[in-house]
């Protein structure tokens, strides 16, 4: 029997190459200017809520942008989800937390896939070639699962960018994918945030504030349950 050899890599083009490194350099950037400019003092509850206090009616649909540019630039998903349940409460908060993550999922997925998906498929032997085609078969579900079980949400923007997964089933995947843990995470902050305005503190011993830390012992062992469900089919 005639034994089957991994063909050889396509070599990348040059125009595939600097792509791909623009994307690095892109990568690189963003984390270095959050980490070493002041840009990241815009990206707290304090700043935020002065410059969206004078938005008026605009201020959610501005935060679900800052929330997009904060996810194109490695900040991380759960500190900007915090900051729009403390600036917009439970339920507002929720909506435009949702919308900016989604805006930003997309952005850092079209980065990725138009910078360097054609070096990363130029390399990709005949072993890596049959995940990056079952991928593109089986895209909603994959991204749907990643979701649930928590996956780093922006490395998994620019990952997904560079597999064959289609756009949509990877919108779609995200948009279900992060429902419950957005509601959640927005819903115990938000309703802190509610009580610590209204200043009655028996409000901490409301349904609400109970319902929100069940929920979000819910979360934590919701990765979990998941990959048990997965494990069982």
């Amino acid at each position: 029997m005639e034994e089957k050899t991994e063909q050889p890599r396509t070599r990348p083009t040059r125009k595939a190459a600097i792509k791909a490194l623009a994307l690095v350099l892109f990568i690189a950037g963003a984390i270095l200017v959050v980490q070493f400019t002041p840009v990241k003092e815009y990206f707290t509850r304090e700043a935020l809520g002065d410059f969206l206090e004078h938005a008026g009616w605009w201020a959610p649909a501005l935060f679900s942008l800052f929330y997009a540019l904060g996810v194109c630039l490695f900040i991380p998903g759960t500190l900007l989800t915090g900051i729009g349940a403390a600036l917009f409460g439970p339920y507002v908060g929720f909506v435009f937390v949702w919308i900016g993550a989604m805006i930003g999922a997309s952005a850092a997925f079209f980065i990725a896939r138009t910078l360097g998906r054609d070096f990363a498929a130029s390399i990709v032997g005949d072993r890596m070639k049959k995940y990056d085609e079952a991928i593109e078969r089986h895209g909603f579900a994959t991204v749907l699962y990643l979701r649930l079980i928590y996956f780093p949400f922006t490395p998994m923007n620019f990952g997904m960018g560079l597999t064959r997964v289609r756009f949509w089933d990877y919108f779609f995947g995200t948009a279900f994918g992060i429902i419950a843990g957005t509601f959640i995470l927005t819903f115990f902050i938000g309703t802190l945030r509610d009580v610590w305005l209204s200043g009655e503190w028996s409000g901490l011993l409301s349904w609400q504030v109970f319902l929100s830390l069940a929920l979000l012992a819910f979360s934590l062992y919701l990765p979990r349950l998941v990959k048990r469900i997965k494990g069982e089919l």
